[in-house]
């Protein structure tokens, strides 16, 4: 994250003992997370040089926002806002995070100084250029642990294989004297538990750190939520509340702030330790920070000759995960426009930067969305024979129409991107037939809103039907559609008549004109209550 790793081991001590006290689940554990560390990083280094303590006093002032920010849209309910952000574009931007974190290691991986470049293809290119500078020691000591760690993961995932590997090499390292030999450790780590203080607050930074703020608060506790629902979903012994979670992660931050901790989220890999571990409650999180303050206080002097290779190498195991390749060739064979919106996502973070490329893969999202809104499917229905169901006739060609009547599915929501496609729709089906028909029954069953747009276009149709000698019938509304059209008068003129429960009602209006009162009056039925905005 571009700060010194005391500052890692702050953000395990009390962040944990919050969330522990305020959070819903029970296996969740939180602390720094590789895609909020390279969201923070991306943010503040745009302002201030990694590992000074102007940058670290930014990183824990932005921490302080994320966790403001939190609590205020908890206690708004509005946790239902991590909702914006599809699925497609979170993998595709934590894939593309993933490869930014890689490349960022690549220094410390193969004992490279490589400078702090703007863009990850910099970094990439100036690693590939230095490559006859690589010290084999470090290469080593980084594929060595890697390799260890896959193995010991796979042999028992439990198996705490990243602190096993730290203290081997350390010790090698010392026994050895590998630092004498290129090998690049960690040196001084501060000893004790971390002080009281007020993070460097002004209105300046306040401002330039708002992007980040708002892209880490979101991403951050859209995986910090998964992680505990997927949990939930598992164990089956406990509750998440998403807005309370929301409030357990903010508080964790801002209180974490006052003690020198960098902003934490949710461990997917951590939680799953936990819970492997046979973790029940959030007591585990607790006894956790314990062993931190047991660091902190009696063996930091040992973390001087950690390797950080070795820490590389625990990052680069712990973010292989997280590039979802078969994410990607899911979405390729399930539904398409949302693979692009994964790509480009991806593309967009790699090339512009994280924030960018969330940014992108929201904005295309949406454009997919108010596309597809905008142009709905619509189908004409046809009776099935010798049954009273009534399908898709491009599903069902050998399926007869009527010439007495026009049955239209409209499957979205009648509101202002719509409206056109809509009746542009209706019109091009009543002149492909060669006899217009006598009636046409819109099956309004999946038109679940209405807006006041909708309600004008809806009036035209009826008008333009009229013209032509047709009568609209309407069939399956839902109540609160009923409810507007009645309030805006156009069932009134429409003809309660008119209106019926099913399509089966309706053809049967269509042959004999006659509809029993106790159906009808179902079929009109109107609530006169209403919410705020309704």
């Amino acid at each position: 994250m571009g700060t010194p790793p005391i500052f890692g081991l702050y953000a395990c001590l009390i962040p944990l003992i919050v969330y522990a006290l305020f959070g819903t689940s029970r296996q969740l554990s939180i602390g720094p997370v590789a895609v909020t560390a390279i969201l923070v990083m991306s943010g503040v280094s745009q302002i201030a040089t990694p590992f000074t303590d102007e940058f670290t006093n930014l990183v824990i002032f932005s921490g302080l926002l994320i966790g403001l920010l939190q609590i205020i849209l908890s206690l708004l309910r509005m946790g239902f806002l991590v909702n914006l952000i599809s699925q497609p574009v979170i993998s595709g931007f934590i894939s593309a995070a993933a490869i930014i974190i890689i490349i960022s290691q690549l220094g410390e991986s193969l004992g490279i100084k490589i400078p702090n470049f703007d863009y990850v293809h910099q970094s990439l290119w100036y690693a590939v250029q230095h490559i006859s500078s690589v010290n084999f020691i470090t290469l080593g000591m980084c594929l060595g642990s890697i390799f260890v760690m896959l193995v010991l993961k796979k042999w028992k995932r439990s198996f705490p294989g990243a602190l096993f590997v730290l203290v081997v090499t350390t010790v090698i390292t010392i026994i050895f004297d590998l630092q004498n030999l290129g090998l690049s450790v960690i040196e001084d780590v501060p000893k004790g538990l971390p002080s009281f203080s007020i993070p460097d607050m002004n209105y300046d930074s306040m401002i330039a750190l708002i992007p980040s703020v708002l892209t880490v608060t979101f991403i951050g506790y859209v995986g910090s939520i998964g992680i505990a629902k997927s949990l939930e979903m598992k164990n089956r012994d406990h509750t998440v509340s998403p807005n309370q979670e929301l409030l357990a992660l903010g508080i964790a931050k801002v209180i974490g702030a006052f003690f020198q901790a960098i902003p934490s989220s949710g461990s997917y890999s951590r939680s799953a330790i936990n819970d492997e571990a046979g973790g029940k409650t959030t007591v585990s999180s607790i006894i956790t920070a314990f062993m931190v303050v047991i660091s902190l206080l009696f063996l930091t002097s040992f973390f001087y000759y950690i390797p950080k290779a070795v820490l590389a190498s625990i990052i680069l195991v712990s973010v292989f995960g997280l590039i979802n390749i078969s994410e990607a060739k899911y979405l390729l064979k399930l539904r398409r426009r949302e693979f692009i919106v994964m790509f480009i996502t991806f593309l967009g973070t790699l090339v512009f930067g994280v924030e960018k490329g969330i940014f992108i893969g929201v904005i295309l999202s949406y454009i997919f969305l108010q596309y597809y809104s905008s142009r709905p499917h619509i189908a004409e229905l046809v009776n099935i024979p010798n049954t009273n169901y009534y399908r898709n006739i491009k599903r069902f060609p050998d399926a007869k129409r009527s010439s007495k009547y026009l049955i239209i599915r409209f499957d979205d929501q009648l509101y202002f991107a719509n409206t056109s496609y809509f009746k542009d729709a209706i019109i091009q089906q009543i002149k492909k037939r060669d006899e217009s028909p006598e009636f046409l029954i819109l099956d309004s069953t999946n038109i679940h809103d209405i807006d006041s747009t909708g309600l004008h276009i809806l009036e035209d149709v009826h008008r333009y039907l009229q013209d032509q000698g047709i009568q609209l019938l309407i069939s399956g509304t839902i109540g609160p559609v009923r409810d507007f059209l009645k309030r805006s008068g156009f069932t009134d003129n429409l003809g309660g008549q008119h209106n019926f429960l099913n399509i089966e009602d309706a053809v049967d209006f269509t042959e004999h004109k006659t509809i029993q009162k106790k159906s009808m009056e179902v079929a009109v039925q109107y609530n006169k209550k209403r919410s705020f905005l309704d």
